[in-house]
């Protein structure tokens, strides 16, 4: 049902729905794409632009209520409840690409596959996720790893120029190096706690095309494929970013039957460099085990979803995330025993994704986002629907093994089961996370961002 005494007139030069529980539409605004989590917000504001963001924050503001931002449906990671005004923001998909300036500037709902499609055109690439439906604002917030050139540029928080943000105290900002550098330190690797980012202008970078794909392999070769993969990322140059991934799929009909009810392991390859180098590089790796599909080749850079081929639809799935110092003998044993050939298959997917390279290097412009990790591991058990409990937990042994000698966390890589204050702490070093409080104190002491990965302002 709608609000008893209709729309509040705070709200009522919203442009965008303005939804309460009960109206049409409320429950398909309030969707998110893992199911782990659902939300019953007080309202919903889907927003079409900035003055709509800063009428919803200024209404929380007045009503003493918190907020909670939901861009393109893939968080916040915290069930919202029925006190919180949520803002949505799928509607603000303004995109504009400079090829002079290689630059981007989007809006708040523009997702990562709208930007290479259109970079791509000017023979221009971003620093995009695996996913081309991420939201770019959220990913660049967390740090954001590039599957394809991120070895080679660094993180795509590295590479922010400006940022337009509604604060706590519902004002519109504009953040940059040279207007209020503090803010736009915190805002990148402190990720949604100062406020609504509504557009972000970053740099783009001219690479056309890569040496790029896949290689798969049988499950019962996990062993010799991943010796051959620690191998490889011991020397790589940091022209090539990679992941190796040890996938389960279920025995279903639409799923290639060579596949079905098997486990399968993927080397995911990334390039820079010329076709001939990049074919030297890995050959070792083509070597290491007879090889299932190989879709690694020359590619335009419009085609990197390829690469990792990540779900679409909706579904409901439990992770949790390790960060590697190096890639060690125990840690080769930990992932075969518990998501190798012999294991007792409960873990849908552990990916292993070599960082180090130029996320390892200071940026020109510091940031929030840490640097002190070789690989992050993901654990990810996808779940039966109207079960999200029954498997919780399965990932918790493998990353319990894999982190007994550090509890590090990063920013980029934290999921509905760190959203402890205690977790979220281990995602930053003692400096860093001191800053962040004290920037948050300022910006919002009432702690109305509260519903993401939060630090919370002194007291």
């Amino acid at each position: 049902m709608s609000h008893p005494s209709g729309i509040p007139s705070a709200l009522a030069a919203v442009r965008g729905p303005v939804l309460f529980p009960g109206d049409d539409g409320f429950l398909g605004e309030a969707a998110v794409f893992n199911t782990t989590v659902s939300h019953e917000p007080y309202v919903i504001i889907g927003a079409t632009d900035v003055n709509d963001v800063r009428s919803a924050v200024r209404f929380a503001r007045e009503e003493d209520r918190s907020v909670a931002v939901l861009n393109t449906g893939h968080g916040p990671s915290v069930s919202v409840s029925s006190e919180a005004v949520m803002i949505t923001t799928r509607r603000m998909t303004g995109l504009t690409i400079d090829g002079e300036r290689r630059t981007a500037r989007v809006e708040a709902g523009v997702n990562w596959g709208q930007v290479v499609e259109e970079a791509a055109k000017l023979g221009l690439a971003p620093l995009a996720g695996s996913s081309p439906q991420v939201g770019v604002v959220g990913y660049t917030l967390g740090g954001g790893v590039s599957v394809t050139i991120g070895r080679a540029f660094g993180y795509a928080a590295d590479h922010v120029r400006a940022i337009e943000i509604v604060t706590p105290d519902g004002e519109v900002r504009h953040v940059a190096p040279d207007s209020e550098p503090e803010l736009l330190f915190a805002l990148l690797g402190g990720k949604g706690n100062f406020g609504v980012v509504t557009a972000m202008e970053f740099s783009l970078f001219p690479v056309p095309e890569l040496y790029a794909g896949f290689l798969q392999f049988a499950g019962e070769d996990a062993g010799a494929v991943l010796e051959a993969y620690r191998l490889l990322a011991a020397t790589a140059p940091d022209d090539l970013t990679s992941s190796i991934v040890f996938l389960r799929v279920p025995d279903l009909p639409y799923i290639p039957e060579f596949m079905r009810g098997k486990l399968s392991i993927f080397v995911r390859l990334s390039y820079l460099g010329p076709a001939a180098d990049g074919e030297t590089l890995i050959a070792p790796m083509r070597a290491a085990a007879p090889v299932l599909v190989d879709t690694v080749a020359t590619m335009p850079l419009a085609q990197i979803a390829t690469i990792t081929n990540d779900p679409t639809d909706p579904g409901t799935a439990v992770e949790h995330f390790a960060m590697l110092d190096e890639l060690s003998p125990s840690a080769v044993d930990a992932i075969l025993e518990l998501a190798g050939p012999d294991s007792e298959g409960h873990l849908t997917l552990v990916n292993l994704t070599q960082l180090g390279g130029a996320f390892g290097r200071p940026p020109e412009r510091p940031n929030a986002v840490r640097r002190d990790v070789a690989f992050a591991v993901i654990a990810l058990t996808v779940l039966p629907p109207g079960e999200p409990t029954t498997g919780k937990d399965l990932g918790l042994e493998l990353t319990g093994r894999l982190t007994r000698l550090n509890g590090r966390k990063h920013p980029s890589y934290l999921s509905p089961a760190d959203t402890s204050v205690e977790n979220v702490r281990l995602a930053y070093d003692e400096a860093t996370y001191e800053r962040l409080r004290t920037a948050k104190t300022e910006r919002d002491p009432r702690n109305m961002f509260r519903w993401n990965y939060n630090i919370p302002p002194r007291a």
